[in-house]
């Protein structure tokens, strides 16, 4: 494992529309993963050897000491640059001991991974859940296995991603899936939205929320199209054709998806909208906070 500087982790959301959360936190750069579509891999980032998982050095006193400077208490989001629960956590627990800092300074978490390992801490989100909220979000984009390897081929299939949402729901966590990136032609499908959607409910989700489409930027799409040749050889001019240089790359089936999922999703009772699901994981805790000054 590489160690690279860092000055601060836990920063200042500049909103906090993103799941509600108030907080970031990325204690490794880089991810392992091989996802074809990521959007951190953009040359926007400036994140170079991608493809190579970074530790912050000093991380935990870092985080420590940036909690200790907080003036409020809120919703720690991380995951958004790279996944907290890369194969190297397994064994250095880095995030495994964030998140006893974030419970032990009584901050609420929001967890965006594609690992099953993040069952490993359901003993501390619990802890975390009785003064603070707590969501973890599954990313998935596929519900099938085979292709699922083809489009994030070092990642567990989306199949595990399910059976963790089994095991966090079934121990009070609020979970749900992340349904993004949507691929054109690839895996925009309704067959593939609605099967995401069934699974979901069926391992206790309480939420998926989509987003029928892609990004496209420098640097990204460059290893996209190469991907879609080595594996889907002719999709990229098709991509090329009706996206050229977008960078919003929305399914030509956009709407229509989305008014199948949206049918289904109250159906089966499934938050979809980003408001009401943080307004559902957060709920009481406000009450809570405010008894304190009672």
């Amino acid at each position: 494992m590489e160690y690279i500087p860092a000055k601060t982790i836990v920063t200042k959301n500049k909103s906090g529309a993103w799941f509600g959360t108030d907080y970031n936190m990325n204690i490794y750069r880089g991810c392992s993963h091989g996802c074809i579509y990521c959007d951190s891999r953009s040359d926007c980032y400036r994140i170079e050897g991608f493809d190579q998982v970074r530790a912050k050095a000093d991380a935990l006193r870092i985080i420590r000491d940036d909690l200790q400077r907080k003036v409020k208490t809120g919703v720690i989001g991380t995951g958004a640059m790279s996944d907290p629960y890369n194969p190297f956590e397994e064994e250095l627990k880095l995030t495994r001991h964030a998140l006893e800092l974030i419970n032990a300074f009584g901050f609420g978490v929001a967890i965006a991974t594609k690992s099953p390992l993040v069952t490993r801490d359901i003993d501390i989100l619990q802890d975390i859940k009785k003064q603070s909220p707590v969501i973890v979000k599954l990313s998935v984009s596929t519900a099938d296995d085979s292709l699922c390897r083809q489009i994030e081929p070092r990642v567990a299939p989306a199949s595990r991603r399910f059976a963790a949402i089994r095991a966090l729901s079934a121990l009070g966590i609020y979970c749900g899936v992340i349904l993004m990136p949507t691929l054109p032609f690839l895996t925009d499908t309704t067959d593939n939205i609605l099967e995401i959607v069934r699974l979901a409910h069926e391992n206790g989700a309480k939420f998926v929320y989509p987003a029928f489409g892609m990004t496209l930027r420098d640097g990204q799409r460059e290893y996209f199209y190469q991907k879609l040749d080595e594996s889907f050889p002719g999709l990229k001019e098709r991509y090329i054709k009706r996206y050229g240089s977008r960078y919003e790359c929305s399914s030509p089936k956009a709407r229509e998806l989305y008014t199948t999922f949206e049918q289904t999703c109250r159906e089966l009772g499934l938050r979809y909208k980003m408001q009401s699901i943080a307004q559902d994981y957060k709920r009481g805790y406000e009450i809570d906070q405010l008894s304190w000054f009672g």
